[in-house]
């Protein structure tokens, strides 16, 4: 059953979904490719980071949703993504990593992509919409973690108090909305990605911040 679930979201009959997911996978994979660069890492490693950053969210969603074998591993379109995210960042980081906040603003679209595919299978698989946020959420934080981990710097979910999986809530949860109220199409799909890149950005601009209980003294 999860094998027919996984092949049919490659189908045309939700073709958001390997669109979504084509594009999270290389635009994580760059990610991770370029924190490898920024440390002078070798190139296997470089594209072991960019693997790591571009599939983690997924696998960590099939896994979590019973979809097995996860597509992150299974699926040659996607790993292909994930190493053309390597090999690019490769040949050409030095132009790429001259700009201030390139991993931000990459980081940020991956969020957004992999929040409403991970909530898009979750739905798709008939979990409920709470379910499907909470899955989605993890998807697109998940890659980011995976890739601050190996890279041996603080995972930006716990870094700081600014918003990051709080995009993510927001999109994921007007989409799960939209979908129990039967209101679908290619315009909801992408509008919640951009929903979720735009208030990371915001946050990141506006030093948005959560709340933090205060030190007792």
């Amino acid at each position: 059953m999860s094998s027919l679930v996984a092949a049919q979201s490659w189908s045309g009959d939700s073709w958001p979904l390997p669109a979504l997911e084509l594009l999270g996978v290389f635009v994580f994979g760059l990610t991770g490719a370029l924190a490898a660069a920024r440390k002078e890492l070798d190139a296997l490693s470089l594209l072991i980071l960019a693997a790591a950053a571009g599939l983690g969210g997924g696998i960590l969603r099939d896994v979590l949703i019973g979809s097995v074998p996860p597509v992150g591993i299974s699926d040659w379109r996607l790993l292909t993504a994930a190493a053309a995210a390597g090999v690019v960042t490769f040949f050409f980081h030095h132009r790429v990593s001259r700009i201030e906040r390139a991993v931000l603003l990459l980081d940020a679209a991956g969020l957004g992509l992999f929040a409403v595919a991970g909530t898009l299978k979750a739905l798709q698989l008939g979990t409920s919409p709470l379910t499907a946020v909470i899955v989605g959420v993890l998807t697109g934080v998940g890659g980011g973690v995976i890739r601050d981990l190996l890279a041996g710097d603080p995972p930006r979910l716990f870094a700081q108090r600014e918003w990051y999986a709080t995009p993510a809530i927001l999109g994921s949860a007007a989409f799960a909305a939209a979908w129990d109220e039967d209101v679908r199409g290619p315009l909801v799909t992408w509008g919640c990605v951009v929903v979720i890149v735009v208030l990371r950005l915001l946050a990141i601009h506006r030093e948005w911040e959560l709340p933090a209980p205060r030190a007792s003294r």
